[in-house]
């Protein structure tokens, strides 16, 4: 039964909802390497996953879901979903309708009910006027990208048109996904995968400058919905968006950590601030980047780890998954191994 090939799907399949944070893809600026988190015995061998582009190839890490990597091969102008335990890699053109001069982003998650296929939304700026955004959804089942779904974008006289800020991977809450913008304005970008609608969002607070310093970040709110993180210095706000019983948007400031405190750091030590490394969704927990390592918080509970030894700051992806690829169930060398205390 084990050694069925079906036997890994299945159980990656019922225990999707609760998949633990297995470790991270590291882009160091030159190559691509993926950094385990777990202790022993589930810890992934560091070699496990070799990254599918060659180092010096022209390409951005899009963010991880469901166990699969969404990367933009920038040469070649096309999207790469890539599942690192399979091996499985699927290229996806670029459809028509998107302005391949200004910054894209997309997302990748697994078609609901049905563990073999994928979706991936893709958005941008539009070709035929670029203070649009425009979005796309592709379907594995189909292998066709639906029609565009565009919204305006904020426009002024002078400066950078608004764009999707690429170094922020999307964040999927319920069933949303949200991108940072950056240029002219800056704000959220929403895609309603439901109501197959795009929508812009204010920040309560931050920057572009806030952006390139690791300082927000969009995550889920405490007790569900769409939630801000802003970090300055030491300190942490986090906020939730709600809606008033007459149906008005608005944030509201929720708690303020004092990070210092909270992960006992010594502040005569700290020559740089802490910054926001990414989010890890089904943990619910941001990685933060500190002098003395690298850590994981989840601000509701308060709960806190060290998970990573690193002085420097480079591009850090969260790779959530049930298993291990340790050639142990599957029948093959890329078999996968169920976590021993799963």
């Amino acid at each position: 039964l084990a050694s069925d090939p079906g036997f890994s799907r299945r159980f990656r399949a019922h225990h999707r909802r609760n998949p633990p944070l297995i470790g991270c893809l590291v882009y160091d600026f030159c190559q691509v390497r993926f950094q385990p988190t777990l202790e022993r015995p589930n810890r992934v061998p560091q070699s496990r996953f070799p990254f599918p582009i060659a180092a010096g190839g022209r390409f951005r890490i899009l963010g991880c879901r469901h166990g699969l990597v969404l990367i933009f091969h920038d040469s070649q102008k096309q999207l790469l979903v890539w599942d690192p335990v399979t091996r499985d890699q699927h290229s996806l053109d670029i459809p028509p309708g998107f302005n391949k001069k200004t910054l894209m982003n997309a997302a990748v998650r697994r078609a609901i009910g049905d563990f073999h296929h994928f979706q991936v939304v893709l958005v941008g700026n539009s070709d035929m006027q670029c203070t649009q955004a425009v979005a796309s959804v592709y379907s594995s089942s189909t292998r066709v990208w639906d029609k565009l779904i565009s919204t305006p974008l904020p426009s002024e006289n002078s400066g950078a048109p608004t764009m999707v800020y690429p170094g922020m991977p999307a964040v999927m809450v319920g069933d949303s996904f949200y991108w940072l913008l950056c240029g002219n304005s800056q704000g959220i970008l929403e895609f309603d995968l439901d109501k197959q609608s795009l929508a812009l969002i204010p920040m309560p607070m931050g920057n572009t400058a806030d952006m390139r310093d690791g300082n927000i970040w969009v995550m889920l709110a405490e007790g569900g919905g769409l939630g801000f993180v802003f970090l300055r210095g030491f300190l942490v706000q986090l906020w939730k968006r709600r809606t008033s019983c007459k149906g008005v948007a608005s944030w509201l400031l929720g708690r303020t950590v004092e990070l210092d405190k909270l992960l006992s750091l010594n502040l005569e030590k700290q020559i740089e601030c802490p910054r926001i490394l990414g989010f890890a969704e089904v943990n619910n927990v941001v990685l933060l980047w500190t002098l003395t390592g690298i850590f994981t918080v989840q601000f509701e509970l308060l709960h806190f780890k060290k998970v990573l030894e690193s002085k420097h700051w480079y591009s850090y992806y969260p790779f959530e998954g049930v298993y291990t690829a340790d050639g142990g169930i599957g029948g093959g060398p890329y078999g996968a191994k169920a976590l021993h205390n799963m």
